[in-house]
């Protein structure tokens, strides 16, 4: 097992999704079988394959699950094997855990107990978990986080989960409105807080808090940069070159096909590793002594 060589990787992907354990079967709810038609082949991507993947692509990769349960009543991926099947995999592999702060004092144990294993961070999605994250509810579970000085990231904006489902499979955009973060990044000054993907439709309030609050970033993960709105460029040539990230969503968009898009966009060619890689390097201790 060896660490990440930033002088080895072209790219830092902050956002790679885990499909399925090691049994390589994804989950089977509704909302999960639509996304899997969707993704298609992509939906058996375990952390081995990932780790395979990404090292052909010579790239690391921030991995993850979503625990869904509340919504879909389906047991969520194991944290810890999730984590130690990517320290298998450390040259490249980053891991993150999910836990719905729903559970209350067993999502406090949950995180403590990831936080041991190795986690390196924390994925949240707001409309899939269905909370506001600035909930006091959740505030317990950020104590945890924030003590052990690690980041979260937060889904923002609209998602293409139970798009195609009627009612949109029950998931409910109006917890993943960026403005909410603002205040869980006031009351937790010291926990990275990273607003994934271009927040359709608040994008200002994204900006707004990323440019407010020093420990809040944003990963451009989801969509293809060809479509980012003008001020969303904007402001990652300029007032937030250092909070941005790359991010593909895999298996959303592969990360050759976003960089190819990124690289036709109109970005400072001089900001191209900072976005890359070096931003997320500085976010997550790689590289650093």
């Amino acid at each position: 097992m060896s660490e990440i060589d930033l002088n080895a990787i072209e790219a830092i992907d902050v956002h790679v999704h885990v499909l399925a354990g090691r049994d390589g079967i994804p989950p089977v709810s509704r909302l999960n079988k639509d996304q899997n038609r969707r993704w298609e082949s992509s939906t058996r991507m375990t952390v081995d394959a990932l780790a395979a993947q990404y090292r052909m692509w010579n790239m690391a990769a921030v991995v993850f699950s979503v625990d869904t349960e509340a919504l879909t009543g389906e047991t969520p991926l194991d944290n810890l094997e999730i984590i130690e099947d990517a320290q298998r995999h450390a040259d490249v592999l980053i891991p993150f855990a999910s836990i719905d702060p729903a559970r209350g004092q067993a999502a406090v144990r949950s995180a403590r107990s990831a936080i041991a294993a190795g986690a390196k961070g924390f994925k949240f999605h707001p409309s899939l978990q269905c909370f506001y994250p600035n909930d006091r509810a959740a505030y317990p579970l950020y104590d945890a986080i924030a003590e052990a000085g690690l980041p979260s990231v937060f889904h923002s904006g609209q998602t293409g989960a139970g798009r195609t489902l009627p009612g949109g499979g029950g998931v409910r955009l109006k917890y993943s409105q960026p403005l909410h973060l603002d205040d869980v990044a006031a009351d937790f000054p010291d926990m990275p807080i990273i607003i994934a993907h271009p927040s359709f439709p608040w994008q200002q309030e994204a900006l707004a808090v990323a440019h407010h609050k020093e420990k809040v970033f944003i990963d451009l993960s989801g969509w293809s940069p060809k479509y980012f709105p003008e001020q969303l460029v904007h402001y990652a040539n300029s007032l937030l070159k250092d909070k941005v990230l790359f991010g593909s969503d895999f298996p959303v968009l592969t990360p050759h096909r976003w960089i190819s898009d990124y690289d036709q966009r109109g970005f400072k060619p001089e900001l191209r590793q900072r976005h890359l890689k070096d931003n997320a390097a500085r976010l997550l201790g790689i590289g650093s002594p």
